[in-house]
Order: C-alpha cells, then sequence, then structure tokens
C-alpha cells in the first residue's frame, strides 16, 4: 500500500482504526457490565457450552497473539512490547493486537525507508 506520511501506510492506518474500534466496541459493554455490577469472568466462563467456548477460544487467541507480539517485537527490535502486553487483559486484545500491528506496520515501513538508497 502506498505511503502515506512518514512511517504511516495505508496498512497501518488500517490497523489503527481496527484498534479504535477494538476499543469502543468492547468498552461499551464492559461500562455496562461494570455499571450493572455484573460477573465479568462468571459470565464469560459460566453461561454454558457455547459461551464457554467462546470465552477458550479468546483466551487462546491471546496467547498465540502475544507470543506474536513478543516475537515480532524481538525480531523487529521495537521497545515498548510490554505496554501492549499488558493492554491485552486490562483493555482488551481487540485493542491491544490491531495496535500492536499498526506500531509494527510503522516499524516496517522505517526500517524499509532506511534500507532504501536515496536517489540523486
Amino acid at each position: 500500500m502506498n505511503r502515506l506520511r512518514g512511517n504511516w501506510s495505508a496498512t497501518a492506518v488500517l490497523y489503527l482504526v481496527l484498534a479504535v474500534i477494538g476499543l469502543v466496541g468492547t468498552w461499551t459493554f464492559n461500562i455496562t457490565a461494570i455499571v450493572e455490577n455484573r460477573d465479568f469472568l462468571g459470565e464469560w466462563f459460566g453461561s454454558g457450552p457455547s459461551v464457554n467456548s467462546l470465552g477458550v477460544d479468546l483466551a487462546v487467541v491471546a496467547v498465540a497473539a502475544i507470543v506474536l507480539m513478543v516475537a515480532e517485537a524481538r525480531r523487529l527490535r521495537m521497545r515498548g512490547i510490554a505496554i501492549y502486553i499488558v493492554l491485552v487483559p486490562l483493555v482488551a486484545l481487540a485493542f491491544a493486537f490491531p495496535l500492536f500491528l499498526c506500531a509494527r506496520e510503522r516499524e516496517l515501513t522505517r526500517q524499509r525507508g532506511e534500507a532504501t538508497p536515496t536517489r540523486r
């Protein structure tokens, strides 16, 4: 995809938009659960087999995403990976993972720019 400004590619912008959607989408329901004093984890893992399946599904994807984030951050020598890992349980995987992918895409764009010789 074309570069926009700086290290912002269209892909990085898309990931950022997904992160915002993930933040708003999850926290709309999280705030409702908090205001209504609901048993958040109890509802995730005690509301029947289909909801339990979704809970396990999300937990496995969260662990896989964290493994990928750590591996990619090390490979690309990105800083601040701990922030994304902490955001997964504290905010939402739907926010933290696309936010990490945005930062990763920006880092890849930056590294490609440094590797490209300048034309005169």
